[in-house]
Formats: structure tokens, sequence, C-alpha cells
């Protein structure tokens, strides 16, 4: 077996997408592959049925998403001709649709709409229910001529040469400005090319879905024009007239999600008032076709899946209707599990084995999901009593590499029970002595588990001992774990720092002179925290952090609602709070030679939290280094460009290779 590379980042295969047929007998999903050369990822649609198995339908390397249209027919998105490709580098919002029948054959082109479409349902006969972006300065342009159309885009070009600023949030993490840029609903007649907006201009449409009679929808939306509010709103949509009306069963409340059940209505949520922003939602039902509703589940888990991992790509489902229940996806501890509920009440975990559900479908009593087992990663999977493992693109990742199990290790602190995990090097020696690197996860709340990590894989690989833990501020350990508003690095670092303690007292082959500490988001802020705080590692990296919760609080794309949330004080309320809680107050005790590492288009922790901690140490003539990936986002080590990833890999590993003594 060879030691796992870098550069096997290319080879994984990623799914994400998974739709069952009409007729339930396929299992449709998307396959990504990263491709370093050109820099970006490759996706295409596979199918898997019991008769033929796993079988490629599509090869033009472009396809993200695709819905069923009939048993045999699959409707996607793809950028296949020459002219359509030329528009959209020249600033066109287009979307091209093609179809293909899963028998086999060339796909057709169906339709195209000037518009950047995130989501199609279709309705009936040539009816589809659109999301799509809309930017205010270019209007609608669909059923303009070309000349027209070429004009306006001609305009827009004048028009990015600067930018107005009047509502927050103004910008969108990955994305660019987003000011008076809204998330749209339309309904889109392809035989017509006709193009109707529902929502209006100031509407941001989150979710929607459909009634199975196709004659009404669901729409979650937040209207704003001045400050984004942290409560959004349920509209229901006569899919015959075109009419919305607001049906919102509970005001000042946060909707994660709303569906049909028969003729009820089944949604998630919270008001916030008890834990803030991070609450875990409740799951309520609607009592008769009136807006009267009650409670029917309280889990105390978070809705979706939080579990961590650096090999994922593409988005998924996290809710569906299918009979008579709400099946979804919601971590418990260090796992996330799909999950089902009656309507009145009846919660049941569908799946049992540790590890990630990351995207499901159900048709009846059939269950496809793409999870994470062990240390396999993603592949798709049968669920009927038992999972059944029904792909194997990822099998050569554990049959001819070296990999490391992960060891639990569970301890306590005062009454709080922890969980944190140690990978030994690969070819360990218990007669030697191993530096090991500390990994901190984002959030806070989210959770490391055991499932396969590439980042941390490779530093065992490399001779080190990682250590990961899930400290307080978690998710998957209920509310009251995962609160830590006004106690960031507090609690949290009481819990690492013991962690650690604990893992050296298991690990006699671990050189505690040779420790390293790194993290992202804020992990990147626990990390600039720990620095401060502590001279037991000789070395750190710091990701995408928060340094600063003045800066953060008037730069991220949630800052203004998040630091006034986790620190309970904004810069005219208890301002002492916030510089309290900065890491850059104790930027002068630094000692540790650190790596910062930021993204240009990070607008979650935009870059200069990065530059303030780094400029603070440099000043304060501690080793300091900072290396800025440009066009890329908060989520780099996760969803960023080929190149830009293995070139992290490598600054990371160089750093710690520099500086602890293997």
């Amino acid at each position: 077996m060879e030691n796992l590379k870098r550069e096997d980042l290319t080879r994984f295969k990623f799914l994400s997408g998974t739709e069952i047929s009409p007729d339930g007998r396929t299992c449709g999903f998307v396959l990504h592959t990263a491709d370093e050369e050109e820099n970006k990822y490759l996706s295409n649609i596979y199918l898997w049925d019991e008769i033929d198995g796993t079988r490629q339908l599509t090869a033009s390397d472009s396809e993200g998403s695709f819905i069923w249209k009939g048993r045999d027919r699959i409707l996607f998105s793809s950028l296949r001709d020459k002219n359509d490709k030329e528009k959209k580098d020249k600033g066109y919002p287009i979307t091209s649709f093609y179809e293909i029948s899963t028998r086999g054959g060339e796909a057709k082109k169906a339709f195209q709409v000037y518009l950047n479409v995130s989501k199609i349902e279709h309705i009936r006969d040539t009816k589809y229910l659109l999301l799509g972006s809309f930017d205010r300065r270019l209007g609608e342009i669909q059923g303009l001529d070309e000349k027209k159309i070429e004009e306006k885009i001609e305009e827009m070009k004048k028009e990015n040469e600067f930018q107005v600023l009047d509502e927050i949030p103004y910008w969108s993490d990955g994305g660019d400005y987003t000011n008076k840029n809204r998330t749209r609903c339309y309904i889109f007649d392809s035989s017509t090319e006709g193009l109707t907006p529902i929502t209006d201009e100031f509407t941001n449409v989150e979710s929607i879905s459909v009634h199975p009679s196709k004659e009404k929808a669901l729409l979650v939306t937040s209207s704003y024009t001045d400050k984004m509010s942290s409560y959004n709103q349920i509209y229901q949509l006569d899919l015959m007239s075109g009419s919305c009306e607001k049906i919102s069963p509970i005001s000042d409340f946060n909707y994660y999600y709303a569906d049909y059940i028969d003729d009820r209505i089944i949604f998630a949520g919270t008001d916030m008032a008890e834990y803030g922003v991070n609450e875990n939602p409740r799951i309520f039902v609607t009592e008769d076709e009136g807006l009267t509703y009650v409670r029917i589940a309280e889990p105390d888990l978070s809705l979706w899946s939080s579990v961590n991992s650096d090999c994922r790509y593409g988005s998924g489902r996290g809710f569906k209707v299918a009979g008579n229940h709400l099946y979804f996806l919601s971590t418990k501890e260090y796992s996330c599990h799909l999950y089902r509920i009656s309507l009145d009440g009846q919660l049941e975990q569908i799946s049992t084995e540790e590890g990630s559900v990351d995207d499901f479908d159900v048709m009846d009593d059939t269950i496809y999901f793409i999870g994470m087992r062990d240390l396999y990663l993603q592949e798709l999977y049968g669920l009927d009593h038992q999972e059944q493992r029904l792909t194997s693109f990822n099998d050569w990742v554990v049959q001819d590499r070296k990999l490391s199990t992960p060891m639990v290790l569970s301890f306590n602190n005062g009454e709080t029970s922890l969980t944190g995990w140690i990978l030994k090097p690969v070819d360990f020696d218990k007669h030697r002595k191993y530096p090991a690197i500390l990994h901190i996860h984002g959030g806070p709340k989210t959770v490391f588990g055991g499932v396969f990590h590439h980042e941390m894989q490779l530093w065992a690989n490399l001779g080190y001992f990682v250590l990961y833990m899930n400290p307080r501020g978690s998710d998957g350990y209920g509310n009251e774990f995962s609160d830590i508003r006004g106690k960031y690095g507090l609690m949290d670092y009481e819990d690492i720092m013991l962690f650690t303690d604990k893992v050296l007292e298991t690990c006699p082959s671990i050189d505690r002179e040779n420790l390293g500490v790194t993290g992202g988001s804020y992990g990147g802020y626990m990390t600039n925290w720990i620095i401060g705080h502590t001279k037991r590692f000789k070395a750190a990296v710091s990701q995408r952090s928060i340094s600063n919760w003045f800066s953060f609080f008037g730069t991220s794309d949630i800052g203004y609602y998040f630091a006034a949330d986790q620190v309970g004080a904004t810069p005219w309320k208890d301002y002492s709070s916030l510089w309290d809680n900065s890491p850059l107050k104790y930027a002068d005790q630094v000692e540790t030679p650190t790596l910062f590492i930021h993204s240009d288009k990070d607008y979650r922790c935009w870059i200069p939290e990065g530059l303030q901690m780094y400029t603070a140490l440099k000043y304060h003539g501690v080793d300091s280094r900072m290396v800025v990936f440009k066009n890329e986002s908060h989520g780099l080590s996760r969803d960023g460009r080929p190149q830009g990833r293995i070139r992290r890999l490598k600054e990371i590993t160089d750093w710690f290779d520099r500086h602890l003594d293997k």
C-alpha cells in the first residue's frame, strides 16, 4: 500500500443530488471529480438500478443537477451550446436545459431561460416553477430582442465599475456584492418562453415545496430593503392563478422548511428566543386547512448534517415528505442520521450506522442515500432495514492507501461528557516520539466524527499524530451544550486544553514539546485565541479566522446579527465584551510561529480578520506568514478549486514540517 498524497484529492469521487425515478426503480445522482489541470470540477449524471447496477448517463462534465420527467426521461441544466457559452462569457444570465432518455441516446436541448436558475420544478405540460437570481440593475431580459439584451449587458458592464450599497448584508460569501440582488420565484412556459415573476424584486425565496396535486406551492421567503431580518415568512402560491398569499403560522419566527403532508402543512423552525441564532428547530404541523398548529417534535437536535469532512462536493436534500411521514437529516452526537416523524409525533431513527448521511431520497418504502461510513468516502447506499453499499467509486482509497483508524477518546470535564479522536501516524513505531497536530473544527455548531478527512489522514501519513474533538459549542449534543454565547474562548478553550492533556496522558509517544494547532473559521478563531493564551504549541496555522469582533460585525455577510448574538454585544452596547473576546487583544502575548491562510472572496470571515492578526504578530516580531488565495471563498478547504486546495495543503504541511521536529 502507498502513502496517501495531497494530489489524491483529484482522484476522489464526490456524490450529490439523489433523485428516485417516478416508478421507484432507478436512482439518479451526480458524480463530481476534481480536474487539477483545468482547475475545476467535472460533473456528470449517473444511474443505479438493480438490473444494470451503476451506469453513466451524461458525459459533458457540466451537469450539476437534474429532475425526472416521467419514468425514463431526465431534464438537466448544462452549458453545451457554443453560442450559450459565448453569452455566458459576455455576462448573460442564462441557463440551458436538456432532456435525455435513460434508455440511451443523445441529450436534446429543451429550452433556455435568461436567468441563472438555482432550482426547477415541473408543474404540468410545458409549465415550470423556477428559482433564479435577479439583479435589479439589469432587470428582466426574458422576451427582449437580442440587440436590446446586448445593450443592457453592456450597460451592466459599466455599472460593474462601481458599486452602490444601501442595505445589509451587501455581499454573500463566495459570490460578490449582492446589494438588491434576490432569488425570485418564477413560472416559466417553455412553449411560449414566457417567464412570469411571482415574488417582487425585494423578496428572497429560500425554498419552494410543490403540493402533489401541482396546484399550489409553499415558499419560504424573506423581504427587506435596508436590513435583512433573522425572521422569515411562509407564502402559499396558487399555481393556477399565480396569486401568492402570506400564511405564516407563527410570527417572529425563523422557518427552516415547510411542505405539504396531505392538505396540512408541516414546518420546522425556531423563534430563537432561548438559545439565539443557533437554537435547534422544532417541528410543527397545522391541525386543519386553517393555520392553527401543534408542535409534534422537539428532539433538541439540529435538523441538518453538520459532520465535518473535506471530501464532499455538491448540495443535497435535507427534508422530504413521503407518505404520512416527514423524513429529515439530524446530527446526533458525532454522526448524521436519517429520521422520520409521523403526524402524531412518533419519531423514528431510520439509519443506525455511525458516520454521515449526506443526501437522500425516499419513495414509498424505497430509500437511497449518499453516505460516509468508516474510512470510506461517499458512496450510494440502499436502506431496507439494513444498509447496502451500492457503488464502489472510492474503494481504491481504502484498498491502496495507508490510512489511520480513528481512536475514540471519551472523558469528562466536570459533569460534561466530551468526545475526541486520535489518529496515529500510519507507520507508527511505539519506540519513537512523534509531533502532533491539534485540529479544531469550524462552526462552532458543527461536529467532528470518525468519517474520512483527507487533510487529517494526510498528516497521519506524514508522520504526525492528529488530535480532534467536539468541545462545548459543537452540534449534536443539544441546545445547552452548543450554547456558548458570551463564552467564546472560555469553556471551549478549557475543553480543548483538557482534551490535549488527556491525549498526552494516553499517548506517551507524542512529543509534548512538538505540538501544532490549526483550525478554520471558528477553528481559526480558536487558533488565534489559543496562541494568545498559552505557549504550549510550537507552531500554528490559522485559517479563515475571526480576530476582531468589531471588524467582523461590520464586514462579514452575517456579522451584524451573528456577532451581536454570539458575543451578546455590539460596538455601541457593551463594547468591552467585543474587545475582551477578540483574539487580537492578546496578540502582544503571542510567541507561536503562525501561518495565516485566507481567501479574498471569503465574505464570511473577510480578509481583514487574517490581516489584522498577521500584522500584529509581525509588529511584535513573531515568525509569521500569510497566504491569500485569490477568487476563493470561505469554503476553500471543502469546495475550493483543485489547485487552491492542493496548494493550501502544501502550505500547511510545509509550515508544520518546518517548525515541528520529526
